[in-house]
């Protein structure tokens, strides 16, 4: 971009209608063509808040209540270690929210300094790379499980799998590192009495291309190594799963199952959205005044979705059944043993008749 362009790019200030998963690139035209549209743009903030709380109290109980059955009521299996690890990062993220919501009352003023600045970003993320590997992980255990029966029977364990788990947080971890790294606080250009919590990719005064090249590089990367790449091989397994059972008639005999799809499709729907603005938003920086608009009006909606997926995987666990009303009746411990049961499908395959290990009892 150079300085004959329409629209002149501020490294390290914001628009005023941006959620705190946008990248905070400020457009001279486009702030005062936002001033002319406050009743959409104060709707958007109105809304954002009410899907940040909604995320927060449905996200912090229900997380919250699926750490401590899987922790201290349930036996330790891997489907527990799974889907204990998967409501830790949605426990996190959701705790944090609170943050969101005070930023966004305050018309995106940033009260709470620089360190909470670095740490919310990096917490947001290390959320959704956490959740998206740990999501793909199932799908290879799932269809390893299926496909070679007698060796998953053998070798599958907690231990084996709580080292994964440990593998998978400290990617996520390491692809987290940037978004606390370019974060940062300013105040607002517009309003001196404003400070932002912004991504700023200039870090000491870098040219503009190289502002946009760091851009660039965040989204792609985050998109093929947070959704791409996990999307083609849990699809992948998915697929092998499906005709593994129909050979063999069995795609009704594992109840895990349908929790597993459910959630997996939970997931890319909430964050599917996000990952389109963010190549929309990478393609407004030289484009038309109106796609500018349409990514500032777009990006609080599909931010706020993919906030909500953190609170819809335990709500998955209780309702995902063959039983809607049997469930309801059924006490809260009984339903998270139910849905994290061991019931593999390798030994239905193999013949065997197996009792689960994970009897319910009444809380």
């Amino acid at each position: 971009m150079t300085e004959n362009s329409s629209y002149t790019l501020i490294s390290g200030t914001s628009t005023a209608n941006t959620s705190d998963y946008h990248y905070y690139y400020y457009y001279v035209d486009e702030f005062e063509e936002n001033k002319q549209n406050p009743t959409i743009t104060k709707s958007l903030h109105i809304m954002s808040m009410v899907f940040y709380s909604v995320a927060f109290l449905l996200g912090v109980m229900g997380n919250g209540l699926v750490i401590w059955i899987t922790l201290f009521k349930m036996k330790m299996t891997v489907n527990t270690v799974w889907f204990l690890n998967l409501a830790i990062a949605d426990f996190i993220f959701t705790f944090f929210l609170p943050l969101n919501i005070v930023y966004t009352a305050l018309d995106f003023h940033w009260p709470f300094g620089t360190s909470l600045c670095k740490l919310n970003s990096f917490v947001a993320f290390l959320n959704m790379f956490a959740s998206v590997f740990i999501l793909m992980v199932i799908s290879i255990d799932r269809c390893i499980s299926v496909v070679f029966p007698v060796w998953s029977h053998n070798h599958r364990n907690t231990r084996l799998a709580s080292i994964i788990v440990v593998v998978l947080w400290f990617c996520a971890l390491v692809m987290s590192i940037p978004y606390a790294v370019f974060r940062d606080t300013r105040t607002n250009l517009k309003n001196k009495n404003i400070i932002n919590c912004l991504y700023n990719f200039s870090l000491s005064n870098t040219s503009t291309d190289i502002i946009e090249t760091r851009f660039r590089i965040m989204i792609i990367v985050r998109f093929v190594l947070g959704f791409l790449i996990p999307f083609v091989v849990i699809v992948a397994c998915y697929i092998i799963i499906t005709l593994k059972l129909l050979k063999n008639q069995l795609i009704n005999s594992s109840r895990p199952f349908k929790i597993f799809i459910a959630v997996i499709i939970s997931f890319f729907l909430c964050w599917l959205p996000y990952h389109i603005f963010s190549f929309l938003e990478l393609a407004s920086i030289s484009a038309a005044p109106h796609l500018k608009q349409v990514v500032n009006y777009g990006s609080p909606l599909t931010s706020s979705l993919a906030f909500l997926n953190s609170c819809v995987n335990p709500i998955l666990y209780v309702f995902i059944g063959k039983d809607f009303k049997k469930k309801l009746r059924t006490s809260i411990l009984a339903v998270f043993e139910n849905a994290f049961s061991e019931e593999h499908t390798q030994t239905t395959l193999q013949g065997k008749s197996h009792t689960s290990s994970t009897d319910c009892h009444a809380v």
